[in-house]
C-alpha cells in the first residue's frame, strides 16, 4: 500500500458515510483506502470512539485513529431541519449512503429509504443495524459481544476449564463492515447494468450467523451443538497449539496426506501409518492420544526454527505471537503491511490490486476539519457556511460533548 496520491479503484465514488462506532466505519475506510471520497459527517458530539482510550493522539483515540484515514469530516446536526437539508444538498451529487441509525430514524426524519429513492434514484443506500427493522428484535441495539453472545459463537468458544469465552476481536462488528463494503459494491455492479440504485441492509445479527461455520453446518448435519474444544478444531485433527521449548505453535493439518507428510518431517513416520491416526476421522476419535505423542516430540524443538522447517515443507505451522512480533517481523515489513504517514501509523489494505493500487492519501481527521473544504464544494459561500456553523447546523472543530 503507497502513501502516493494514486487515483484506486473506486476513485470518482463519493460516499456520504453517517456511521459512527465500527462496522460502518471499518466498511467506508476499505473504500476510502482505494480512493473514493468518503465524506464522514458526524454528529455535534462526533463520533463517540474518538473517547475509547487511551491510547490518544491530540484527543483521537486509537480506535477511532484506527478505522477512519483517508477521510473528510463535517460535523453535522441531522435532528435539525436545516441539517437534513445540508444533508439532501450532499446526496444530490454522492453515489452511496451509508448509515447505522436505528431503523426508523431517517423516516421520523422525514427522509427515509422512499423519500431518497425517489429524490436519488441512483443512490446506493447502505443501513448496518444490530437485526434489522422488522422481526421480534428488529429495531433492538446490536453490540458486537451481544451479537457474539446470541448467535452461538460464544458457546462455542473456550475450553471445558475456562467455560464460554467472547472472542478477543470485534468480529462481528468487522465482518459485518465487509459485508457492508462487498453489498455496496454489488449494488454499484448493478446499477451499471439497470441505471438504478437501491436500498440494502447488513445486521450484526445475520453476519453472526453467517460466520459460524463450521459450526452451523456440523449442527445441520447432525442436530447437535458444538463443545468447547479450547483451540483445537471440531473436524480436523491435528489442529491445535503444542507448546516447544521456547514458545508456543499452532498445527494445522487438512487432510491424511499432509498428515503423513509432517509425521516423516518431525521424525516420526509410524505415527502416519497408525490404524488410531491414519484417518482423520480416526485422528478425532484418538485425539489426546495424538496430541501425547505429538507433544512429547515438539517438546524438544525451539518455536521459531521448526515453524520455519515446517512452512518451508509447505506444512501449516506458525509460531504463536504477540501483535508487537507480528507487525515487526520480515515478512510484516517485506511485504509493507504497515504503513506511515506524518505522525499515523496503521496496517495496509490487504486487497491489493496490480494496478489501481491503495494509498495511504491523508490520516484519520479531526473533528469537522473539512466542514468548510466539503460545503464549499457542495455549492455553499462562505458567508452561507460562516451562518450555519453560527447557528449549529455545522460544527466548528469543537465538539459537543
Amino acid at each position: 500500500m503507497t502513501t502516493e496520491n494514486t487515483s484506486g479503484a473506486m476513485a470518482g465514488l463519493r460516499v456520504i458515510d453517517l456511521t459512527r462506532v465500527l462496522g460502518g466505519p471499518y466498511c467506508t475506510q476499505i473504500l476510502a483506502d482505494h480512493g473514493a471520497d468518503v465524506i464522514k459527517v458526524e454528529p455535534p458530539a462526533g463520533d463517540e470512539v474518538r473517547d475509547w482510550g487511551p491510547p490518544f493522539h491530540d484527543e483521537d483515540a486509537a480506535y477511532f485513529v484506527g478505522i477512519n484515514r483517508n477521510k473528510r469530516s463535517v460535523g453535522l446536526d441531522l435532528a435539525s431541519e436545516a441539517g437534513r437539508a445540508v444533508l439532501m444538498k450532499m446526496l444530490e451529487r454522492a453515489d452511496v449512503l451509508i448509515e447505522n441509525f436505528k431503523p426508523g430514524t431517517l423516516d421520523k426524519w422525514g427522509i427515509g429509504n422512499d423519500v431518497l429513492r425517489a429524490k436519488f434514484p441512483k443512490l446506493v443506500h447502505c443501513r448496518i443495524s444490530g437485526f434489522g427493522g422488522d422481526g421480534p428484535r428488529g429495531g433492538n441495539p446490536g453490540y458486537d459481544a451481544i451479537i457474539q453472545a446470541m448467535t452461538g459463537m460464544i458457546a462455542a468458544t473456550g475450553s471445558p476449564q475456562s467455560g464460554p469465552m467472547r472472542i478477543g476481536v470485534p468480529l462481528v462488528d468487522i465482518s459485518t463492515g465487509l459485508y457492508a463494503a462487498i453489498g455496496i459494491l454489488m449494488a454499484l455492479s448493478e446499477r451499471q447494468k439497470s441505471g438504478a440504485g437501491q436500498f440494502l441492509e447488513t445486521t450484526l445479527y445475520e453476519t453472526g450467523l453467517a460466520i459460524m461455520h463450521p459450526h452451523a453446518a456440523n449442527y445441520f448435519m447432525h442436530g447437535k451443538p458444538p463443545q468447547l474444544t479450547g483451540n483445537e478444531h471440531p473436524n480436523l485433527v491435528p489442529y491445535a497449539i503444542f507448546p516447544t521449548r521456547t514458545d508456543n505453535i499452532f498445527i494445522g493439518v487438512g487432510n491424511d496426506g499432509t498428515f503423513r507428510k509432517l509425521c516423516k518431517e518431525i521424525g516420526k513416520p509410524e505415527l502416519g501409518t497408525d490404524v488410531r491416526f491414519a484417518r482423520n476421522k480416526d485422528r478425532i476419535a484418538n485425539r489426546d492420544a495424538l496430541r501425547t505423542e505429538l507433544a512429547a516430540v515438539f517438546s524438544q524443538h525451539d518455536a521459531v526454527p521448526l515453524c520455519d522447517r515446517l512452512l518451508a515443507a509447505g506444512l501449516p505451522a506458525g509460531p504463536v505471537q504477540s501483535i508487537d512480533q507480528a507487525l515487526t517481523n520480515a515478512h510484516t515489513i517485506h511485504r509493507g503491511d504497515v504503513i506511515e504517514k506524518d505522525w499515523y501509523k496503521g496496517v495496509a489494505s490487504p486487497i491489493r490490486l496490480e494496478r489501481s493500487k491503495p494509498a495511504l492519501r491523508n490520516v484519520p481527521p479531526k473533528f469537522s476539519q473539512h466542514a468548510t473544504e466539503v460545503l464549499t464544494e457542495f455549492g455553499y459561500s462562505r458567508g452561507e457556511i460562516d451562518a450555519l456553523i453560527a447557528k449549529g447546523v455545522v460544527c466548528g472543530p469543537d465538539r459537543k460533548r
